[in-house]
């Protein structure tokens, strides 16, 4: 394969690492590289697992017959980083030296900041992230929860709501920063963020409340909740999986695959048809009350992710929230196309890229 000035995307997973290469914006190769878990623990930490990732990485460049030097930027998915404004961020000593002490949590999506780096300093080259789930754009009246104790929190799935929301704004010829969207991410997780100059300025964390989604149980009575987990039948462990993995239409109707579901409808079975139908209605009533974030002004509301794909979803909640504004539909979820895009953008400059450690929110 010929020089071309590539970009290579790193996205690590707990069993694989996902790598796919770019040639502009367009993919022209991508592979999932699997990773025995066996071999995995014996490694320990996730940080343990750098020189082992990194191996693989380059195998499959050399098997592939793509010299390191034929790449011009190589972008990682961003891990659990303290709180950063979004946007794509050159990978710095100090970003990974967060990411290594795991502070905020272990996951393989710490490896993608060092896995880049690793590899772009081989060749002189830039690395980046883009828009990690640490992303926080929030103005200080989102963060009162009514609980002193406990302040909300911005997680997000930020990488496919900001690119998803730069592609709206291309499509309609305006800089992101002159719409007002909402942007409703549909996956196993469901994120409803409203933006406003290209700021997720708030947004649900899919873990704690909201709708609820294929897994988790999104918002649900508080006081209900304590009781149960103060009765004794469960330990927190079992209390947290309750909530996110065995809950949502797992929890109503044993699977969290909605085309599943959706044939359950088809055959008659009226509960799966009242929860897929509370789903969408609860999805609706998130996006109703967002749009008051943005005192009604909302140029579109924007579905996204792989529920998007489900033409009765979809519809259900078009249904209900076409008042609010026109809605757009960017179906599934492409995290390495969205990295390589972010990196685009830094290396056109279209936007510059960031310093982790000057914007680190403080407080």
């Amino acid at each position: 394969m010929s020089a071309g000035g590539y970009v290579l995307t790193i996205n690590p997973g707990s069993t694989s690492t996902k790598v796919a290469l770019f040639e502009g914006n367009r993919n022209i190769m991508q592979k999932n590289l699997s990773h025995s878990t066996e071999e995995l623990d014996k490694l320990g930490k996730i940080a343990d697992q750098y020189e082992y990732r990194l191996k693989t990485i380059l195998d499959w460049l050399k098997e592939e017959g793509i010299e390191l030097n034929s790449l011009k930027a190589v972008a990682g998915r961003g891990g659990l980083l303290k709180p950063i404004p979004g946007g794509t961020y050159v990978v710095s000593q100090p970003m990974i030296d967060d990411l290594t002490a795991a502070a905020r949590g272990e996951h393989a999506s710490n490896l993608g900041a060092p896995l880049a780096k690793g590899i772009a300093d081989m060749v002189g080259i830039p690395s980046y992230i883009v828009d990690p789930v640490a992303v926080d754009e929030f103005e200080d009246i989102a963060r009162i929860s009514g609980l002193p104790e406990l302040e909300r929190r911005s997680l997000s799935h930020a990488l496919n709501i900001k690119a998803v929301a730069h592609r709206v704004a291309k499509e309609e010829g305006k800089a992101l920063k002159d719409l007002n969207l909402i942007m409703v991410h549909l996956g196993g997780g469901i994120s409803v963020a409203p933006m406003k100059d290209g700021r997720i300025i708030d947004v649900n964390c899919a873990n704690d409340y909201g709708p609820f989604s294929p897994e988790r149980a999104g918002g649900v009575p508080t006081g209900a909740l304590v009781k149960l987990a103060f009765s004794g039948k469960y330990t927190y462990e079992e209390m947290k999986k309750k909530l996110i993995g065995n809950a949502g239409l797992v929890g109503y109707l044993g699977t969290n695959d909605a085309r599943e579901v959706e044939k359950m409808i088809d055959q008659g079975d009226e509960k799966a048809d009242l929860v897929f139908r509370a789903m969408a209605y609860q999805i609706a009533k998130e996006i109703g009350g967002m749009a008051t974030v943005l005192m009604g002004k909302v140029d579109y509301v924007v579905l996204t992710g792989g529920l998007s794909n489900s033409k009765r979803l979809v519809s259900m909640v078009e249904k209900m929230i076409g008042f609010i504004a026109p809605v757009k539909v960017h179906p599934g979820e492409d995290e390495m196309q969205a990295l390589c895009e972010g990196a685009m953008r830094a290396l056109t400059g279209e936007a510059e890229a960031k310093v982790y450690e000057n914007e680190v929110r403080q407080g």
